[in-house]
């Protein structure tokens, strides 16, 4: 899907492509929805009025294993948008050893330079595939030296020069249709590649002063130019090299910085995982935590739109899709400090999964568990089949480790499943041909003491 039909998306189409991966949360997947197509409507808008419009930040709530993650990172997928997903719990308020908020901005600029650098490399790419097969190719038939004249007369002379031409050209193109064959990747060539001279450097820097190693990194490799290294390599590594090198040589590096930085001020998504940890503890707070409402107040002009100084430039973050995520178990949204709430318009509330929910999730989505096993165990030539009772075993059992013990959602089909499986996956490579069937019966054999007793399904599910 290319970037001008997800542009023209509605809703609708989003919530069914999301549908494809991520069961239930209808509510959460509306409202993502929305606010992806209200990208596309506030560039319809007059030019005046555009810059006005800000972007509808959202909160997703609900306990963990339920799909905020997912949720936020196949929106971004679907809309080919720079993503990036931080944990709140990492940062620390300025002035204090830790990450600076700034940085994931930093680091939105550099996934979305990395994007636009993979679509012009997939442009450029035949251009750059037809110059390292020349380059190769000049490497198994190196131009000759020129000989001199023997004879008074030219006209002799140029009619050798054009039969040597001609015999040269059959060749190349003998070698040609050899290379495009694959006759020649046993054989080895020997190509000239760039050494990095520069010295290995670690910087230890505080808060505030990531890019300081990067600095360091450009002075020294001014000081420190690169070298030229022969290595003997066969020829299908060589070709893929030579077309790096090629593509390294036509792409526009302002160009795609250019690209990008627009991109990620106009499109970008960052997601903020466990925003309920830096939140409040409710009532009985003395002052503000350096922890939690710190990192708060130093969140808030990023996300109300600031500028952002990068090794690529200034970045604004007015128009960046902001998503954050949280439990909010002990804490709730209202204890975050009050701009920060007004800065999260949009609440979604995800809802616990239920047994039903956790069948759906193990067969229906496009990556389904139960398949993603199938196609694990097809590649030893073992044929897996799950009978619907087992299924409907799993989930059951999921569900009540989920009750008993702490609930993580789906992540629990995770850990019962490998347990489930573990014999037939060690012993795999020796069962060539052989079909296992996944009864009822086998899961609870399997399963059932584990589940039954308390200490050894904390420990081991």
């Amino acid at each position: 899907m290319n970037q001008q039909n997800v542009e023209t998306l509605t809703p609708r189409q989003i919530v069914a492509e999301l549908d494809k991966y991520i069961v239930g949360q209808k509510e959460a997947k509306r409202m993502v929805a929305i606010a992806l197509r209200n990208r596309w409507r506030r560039r319809q808008v007059p030019e005046d009025l555009r810059d006005e419009i800000m972007p509808k930040n959202i909160i997703m709530i609900g306990p963990t294993g339920v799909g905020k993650t997912e949720v936020a990172r196949r929106l971004a997928k679907l809309a080919q948008s720079p993503f990036l997903k931080v944990e709140a719990s990492k940062f620390t308020e300025v002035g204090y050893v830790g990450r600076d908020v700034e940085s994931m901005i930093r680091d939105l600029v550099e996934i979305g330079i990395s994007m636009v650098r993979e679509e012009e490399y997939e442009i450029l790419r035949p251009k750059a595939e037809q110059s390292a097969e020349e380059r190769l190719l000049d490497l198994f038939l190196p131009s000759r030296p020129a000989r001199r004249p023997r004879r008074p007369s030219m006209a002799p002379v140029a009619q050798e020069s054009a039969d040597d031409l001609e015999v040269a050209q059959r060749t190349r193109e003998k070698f040609r249709r050899l290379l495009r064959n694959g006759k020649l990747d046993d054989r080895e060539v020997e190509i000239e590649t760039q050494v990095n001279a520069m010295p290995v450097v670690e910087v230890f820097s505080p808060g505030g002063m990531e890019e300081m190693d990067i600095n360091l990194k450009d002075m020294f490799s001014n000081l420190f130019p690169g070298k030229t290294k022969r290595r003997r390599v066969r020829v299908p590594e060589a070709l893929e090299m030579l077309i790096q090198e090629e593509l390294t040589k036509l792409v526009d590096t302002e160009k795609v910085v250019k690209t990008a930085k627009e991109r990620v001020e106009q499109t970008g998504i960052i997601f903020i995982d466990e925003l309920d940890k830096v939140a409040g503890n409710g009532a009985g707070r003395i002052g503000p935590d350096v922890s939690r409402e710190g990192v708060q107040r130093d969140l808030l002009p990023i996300i109300e739109g600031c500028t952002v100084t990068t090794k690529h430039g200034v970045v604004r973050t007015d128009h960046i899709l902001f998503i954050a995520a949280g439990a909010f178990h002990v804490s709730k949204p209202s204890d975050l400090i009050p701009e920060i709430q007004g800065r999260f318009p949009l609440r979604a509330e995800l809802s616990a999964l239920t047994r039903a929910d956790l069948v759906r999730i193990l067969t229906e989505p496009k990556n389904a568990l139960v398949l993603q096993y199938q196609e694990l165990l097809r590649t030893e030539g073992v044929t897996l089949t799950f009978q619907p009772e087992a299924i409907e075993e799993i989930a059951t059992l999921a569900e009540e480790v989920n009750e008993r013990a702490e609930n993580i959602g789906a992540r629990r089909l995770h850990t019962i499943m490998e347990k489930l499986l573990e014999e037939i996956s060690f012993e795999a490579p020796d069962m060539n041909g052989v079909t296992v069937e996944v009864t009822p019966t086998m899961v609870r054999e399997k399963l059932h003491d584990i589940v039954a007793s308390d200490d050894l399904s904390r420990f081991i599910l």
